[in-house]
């Protein structure tokens, strides 16, 4: 989901978006021993609106077109070319908000950014809460998202 050699490795998206793009270049490659090092069949752009579920959909069908074009087609992959960027994978404790996190739209964009299955939420603690957001939509000049609130106090019994 990066425009290799930039963005070679882990957590593509979340790392792109973290780092501004609103873009990106999703890119079908030849599977070799070294991650993400495979020569290139074909590059296509690839917007970064919405959630993460939403850009992964978009990418998965995307890629599926990618791939019928390249049976089609048979192109010749090209060695990748410039200077090589490696993402690191993403840990959870990383999806914990930031309080130095003042700006609406990199909030609204960190959000998003783990809005997917396999990504732990954005989430802040408060005392023995942890509050979970998801869905997030910058809307005038204000965030509107989805906040699931749990205890964290092993103690407490759970109901429904």
């Amino acid at each position: 989901m990066t425009d290799v050699p930039y963005g070679r490795g882990g957590s593509p998206l979340q790392n792109l978006m973290a780092r501004g793009h609103e873009e990106t270049v999703l890119s079908a490659i030849r599977m070799t021993n070294s991650l993400d090092a495979g020569p290139v069949y074909m590059k296509q752009l690839l917007q970064l609106d919405g959630t993460a579920d939403d850009i992964y959909r978009r990418a998965g069908l995307q890629s599926v077109n990618m791939m019928i074009e390249i049976i089609n087609s048979e192109p010749e992959p090209v060695p990748q070319a410039g200077e090589v960027t490696m993402f690191e994978r993403r840990t959870p404790e990383q999806s914990q908000l930031s309080a130095s996190t003042t700006d609406l739209r990199d909030l609204d964009v960190f959000i998003r950014m783990l809005d997917a299955d396999g990504y732990p939420a954005a989430f802040l603690r408060h005392g023995n809460l942890r509050l979970e957001f998801r869905d997030s939509s910058l809307q005038d000049n204000r965030i509107v998202a989805k906040v699931e609130i749990t205890s964290t106090d092993s103690k407490e019994e759970h109901t429904t």
